[in-house]
């Protein structure tokens, strides 16, 4: 009897341990590649962030085989649709800024010896790349590991020589290609306000770099790598959450103003007033059922065939690496028709460049002179986008500025995208558990609720402005320890 209370007195004390360590979602902040600049506005040319969209939806459409993520073009930098964070990976420890994209699964990184890689950044980061033989924990995957079969399975890698590869080629001319290798992730663990962060381990396959050509190579707007969030076996938030070391679910909040940035978590953000809609089954990427578009709260008269999900070239996707919004051909003319006959008379339209736009008085408040917008999807789920959700000041002279609409569409193609200007200042979950999607506004300069899979209940989390977070002291075997008992516990459940 002695013995069992004492087991049980170790396990209670061990318990007490794994919520200190793994209770806290994993946070990474968001930087902006540049900021927004007001008084640069005049300098924005909407067709040349439309043509660098257009080359990001040419490799977009490909069939799975290819990978896709958003290749920076040569339009003004102040409205680059380019959120990376830092990520640190190997023992020791080295530090990777990698760019955040949804619409992508894998995570990569630039290695040792790449030819083409970047050597600088005009970003203003220091580059860096990675080599596995200077990682204490890091091992090459072969093509007898499981996890290269199911890349192979999703298209996302090949076998040469028992080494598990990878070579991604792109419709614009430039390529990567690499191996894959397994190596330990650190994800700094965030308590709330009052608390130290922490960072807790997890073993991760992701991909080595080894030669990149074309807009790849460019070192204007290099990162280290890309940081893929996308839902098939190979992306990082499946494998961390089939080991137990994350919940199956990230959310994320951009700041849409000011110097940019925003907030990663894996983990649900919670609000009381979040709507959720189902995510389409079968698909690569983040397809949503879009079922009507009202302005004013009036139904456009869209055949709803327009927006069907059947096919892998329609439907409607949430994508982080597009920097505008994209609506099926059939459903364009209606929705811009729509906007301009609610606009007051002495706003004068005019068209530019196959761009929509408005001429308004500069006192004007845009909110009050134009009308809201709701994209009403499955589930009874309506996203309501505020002017500034699809409008973009592009200049002012005198007393008169000039509103263009951020939604474009391309001729023959009948997918609806939505990029940043859609889902900035909105906080928006990926629950894959549960195979959905939420939303809510948020200024995400505030902090925002959290919840996962091993907390009690949701943790206040502060937002991602460029605020240093003090690193824990906690040992690091003493938390792998932890992390590897909480498995077994799960295990026994």
């Amino acid at each position: 009897m002695r013995a069992f209370i004492i087991a049980a007195t170790l396990l209670l004390l061990l318990l007490h341990g794994l919520v200190v360590v793994c209770s806290y979602p994993a946070t990474l902040k968001l930087e902006r590649a540049f900021p927004h600049h007001d008084n640069n506005l005049n300098l924005v040319e909407l067709s040349d962030i439309r043509d660098r969209d257009y080359s990001r939806h040419r490799r977009f459409l490909k069939s799975k085989d290819f990978i896709d993520f958003p290749l920076l073009g040569t339009y003004d930098p102040y409205y680059v649709g380019l959120y990376y964070t830092k990520v640190q990976l190997g023992s020791p420890p080295k530090e990777y800024y990698v760019q955040f994209d949804t619409g992508s699964d894998i995570l990569w990184v630039n290695c040792k010896d790449c030819k083409g890689c970047p050597t600088s950044s005009g970003l203003k980061i220091p580059v860096a790349s990675y080599d596995h033989a200077s990682s204490s924990t890091s091992s090459l995957i072969s093509c007898s590991d499981k996890r290269c079969s199911v890349g192979i399975q999703c298209g996302d890698a090949d076998c040469s020589n028992n080494q598990c590869t990878y070579k991604f080629d792109y419709g614009d001319g430039s390529a990567t290609s690499g191996y894959y290798v397994s190596d330990l992730l650190r994800l700094e663990m965030m308590s709330d306000n009052t608390n130290s962060s922490s960072n807790a381990l997890a073993t991760v396959m992701f991909g080595c770099s080894t030669s990149q050509s074309g807009e790849l190579s460019m070192p204007d707007r290099a990162v280290d790598g890309i940081f893929g969030f996308g839902q098939q076996g190979l992306s990082v938030i499946s494998q961390l959450a089939s080991q137990g070391a994350a919940p199956d679910a990230f959310s994320h909040c951009l700041v849409g103003d000011g110097d940019g940035g925003g907030i990663l978590v894996f983990g649900q953000i919670m609000d009381p007033n979040m709507v959720y809609t189902p995510l389409v089954p079968s698909k690569q990427h983040y397809h949503l059922d879009l079922q009507s578009i009202s302005v004013n709260d009036k139904t456009l008269s869209i055949d709803p065939s327009v927006f069907e999900t059947s096919h892998n070239r329609k439907g409607t996707v949430l994508d982080s690496g597009t920097t505008l919004a994209y609506l099926a051909e059939e459903a364009y003319a209606p929705f811009v028709t729509a906007i301009t006959k609610s606009v007051p008379q002495s706003v004068q339209p005019f068209d530019t460049k196959e761009f929509r736009c408005y001429i308004t008085k500069t006192k004007d408040s845009v909110s009050e002179v134009f009308p809201n917008v709701s994209f009403n999807f499955a589930g009874d789920a309506s996203m309501v986008l505020k002017p500034e959700n699809y409008l973009l000041r592009q200049k002012t002279l005198g007393d008169k500025t000039a509103w263009c609409i951020g939604f474009q569409t391309v001729k023959g193609q009948a997918l609806t995208i939505l990029g940043d200007i859609v889902l900035k200042d909105k906080s928006v979950v990926y629950d894959l558990g549960g195979q959905r999607i939420g939303w809510v506004d948020h200024d995400c300069k505030k902090p925002v609720n959290v919840s996962t899979t091993k907390s009690s209940g949701p943790l206040r989390m502060p937002n991602a402005s460029p605020t240093d977070y003090k690193n824990s002291t906690h040992d690091t075997l003493h938390k792998l320890t932890l992390i590897m008992i909480l498995a077994f516990l799960l295990h026994l459940l």
